[in-house]
């Protein structure tokens, strides 16, 4: 037994030591790594100007490497994340509002000969020297290649289903989860105010409606009992006093709307995020099969019957089969007489 967790640990030890699966593979659609890839996990390595940031969205490790294709050349950056909102808050850092929306992977952007995607728990950023008609169909493939997570880690993040459908320029959305990226993207409403301790998560987003523009922010805390206590500090913090500004609370979920429009586009912003709790009633009640009595007295009677079946079968097997199976094979089998149960002793003077 010793000898077996011994062993166990250390299959435990080496699966936890082992190197994780590289990120990028050897070839793709033509192209060929040149070269041995620069790999690392150091969140400064990776970026040296937002280190926090990619730290705060939970970067595991990174991978750098070059791509030949005849001529042609190909930079690609991977960076692999805890999960795919991780995944999903990078992306929205490192995307312009200037950038196309593309379709490779999950989401994807794209501003002259750079692309950025991310697949999963994979972000990546490839620069072409020259961009072809195939390089999006080439970049699938790439992301089909990709290492993915399962289960939860693979799912985005359900804040993301709140954010209108309409109204919302979808390439200024971002998704913030800590207060490093909050403070990069220079959100007017002060940090303390939203208050990272409580640890939200947020997307922002640009907004256009018919008489203006503004921006719209979306707050979900863990609980509803602190967005009520977080709504009354954020109703007071209009970044542009003179201006609409509309906050709102659906269970853990606070809704703000500024800028320059009516308010009436503002409370219709605001009021189409609505928190749907679902809830399952596990309370005891007392009411179920198990615990009526009359299916209990009805499985009683069922039960004796059952018994009372068996005896009687069983009594009149052993009761008939041996007389039987004697007149039939008379002398193999013996049928008990009630001469064979009188004890004799045979004693003789």
């Amino acid at each position: 037994m010793l000898s077996l967790l011994l062993c166990l640990c250390q299959a435990a030890s080496i699966a936890q030591n082992a190197p994780a699966a590289p990120l990028l593979p050897k070839t793709f659609a033509g192209w060929t790594m040149s070269g041995t890839p620069q790999t690392g996990a150091s969140p400064a390595q990776a970026d040296s100007a937002h280190p926090a940031v990619l730290s705060e969205d939970g970067l595991k490790d990174f991978e750098i490497a070059t791509y030949t294709n005849d001529e042609r050349k190909l930079t690609v950056k991977a960076a692999r994340f805890a999960d795919a909102s991780g995944a999903f808050s990078a992306f929205s850092f490192y995307r312009e509002p200037r950038m196309n929306t593309e379709t490779v992977g999950t989401m994807a952007a794209s501003a002259n000969e750079r692309v950025l995607f991310f697949r999963n728990n994979v972000l990546v950023d490839a620069k072409f020297d020259k961009l072809t008609a195939m390089s999006a169909s080439e970049l699938r493939e790439l992301a089909a290649a990709l290492p993915v997570t399962q289960g939860p880690e693979a799912q985005l993040p359900p804040l993301l289903a709140h954010v209108p459908r309409q109204n919302v320029d979808a390439k200024t959305i971002r998704f913030i989860s800590g207060p490093q990226a909050y403070a990069a993207s220079a959100q007017p409403i002060s940090a303390e105010t939203i208050d990272f301790s409580r640890s939200p998560e947020l997307i922002t987003s640009d907004v256009h409606t018919s008489s203006g523009n503004g921006s719209l922010m979306i707050i979900e805390y863990p609980t509803p009992a602190i967005a009520i206590e977080r709504l009354k500090a954020l109703e007071q913090a209009n970044p542009t006093p003179g201006s609409t500004y509309v906050a709102r609370r659906t269970g853990p979920i606070v809704v703000i709307a500024w800028g320059q429009f009516l308010e009436s586009d503002a409370r219709k912003l605001v009021g189409v995020v609505n928190y749907e709790a679902e809830v399952t009633w596990n309370e005891y009640t007392g009411l179920g099969k198990k615990d009526n009595i009359g299916t209990i007295v009805v499985g009683a009677f069922a039960l004796a019957g059952i018994i009372f079946a068996i005896s009687l079968g069983t009594g009149a097997v052993f009761g008939f089969t041996r007389p039987v199976l004697a007149k039939i094979f008379p002398g193999r089998f013996h049928v008990r007489t009630e001469e064979d149960d009188f004890i004799r002793l045979n004693l003789k003077d």
